[in-house]
């Protein structure tokens, strides 16, 4: 038993508090992500901060999707995939991305697919990507920023995955509809 729980604002450690207050103003309440990586404030002020630094690169909002969703799909995350379809259905992100994407589909424009793919052999291959992949990247109208760029998306996903495998954090009820 890995006795992880979902905490509270009150069950919470105290360093975690201030942490969980952003999340109720970025979320208008304490996801169940979020309160079982309140038991440790480093970890949890980690997240937040990467998916803050990984909003402010050069993606735009379907590009963020798409990076979230295709690693999401790729770990089989039972609570980030439909979590992402909320978050991209907020975002105004077309919702026949976020299932082109859940359902392991084409991507609906070339520049997408190949953002997809790059993320995947990032992903699959753990940071050793064939040269020719990356050239095929670059030459989707992407460079080396938008490659670096998908390893702070790839690093905030594999804490957010891996804290729910291990936790098999239940599904808040506001994402249950983007299963």
């Amino acid at each position: 038993m890995n006795n992880l729980k979902v905490h509270t604002y009150d069950s919470a450690p105290e360093a975690s508090r201030p942490l969980l207050d952003n999340s109720i103003k970025g979320f208008g309440l304490i996801p169940g992500l979020h309160g079982i990586m309140a038991e440790s404030p480093e970890l949890l002020e980690s997240y937040q901060i990467l998916h803050q630094k990984f909003q402010q690169t050069s993606f735009s909002k379907e590009e963020l999707t798409v990076v979230w969703q295709t690693i999401n799909v790729e770990h089989e995350c039972h609570y980030c995939v439909p979590a992402h379809a909320a978050i991209a259905k907020a975002m105004q992100v077309d919702e026949s991305l976020t299932a082109a994407l859940r359902n392991r589909e084409p991507m609906p424009n070339a520049k997408l697919q190949a953002l997809h793919d790059m993320t995947l052999s990032v992903v699959r291959g753990r940071g050793n990507v064939p040269a020719a992949e990356v050239e095929a990247f670059y030459a989707a109208g992407y460079g080396p920023k938008q490659l670096l760029e998908i390893i702070l998306g790839l690093s905030q996903k594999v804490i957010s995955n891996y804290v729910n495998h291990l936790a098999d954090t239940p599904l808040d009820d506001r994402f249950k509809p983007f299963l």
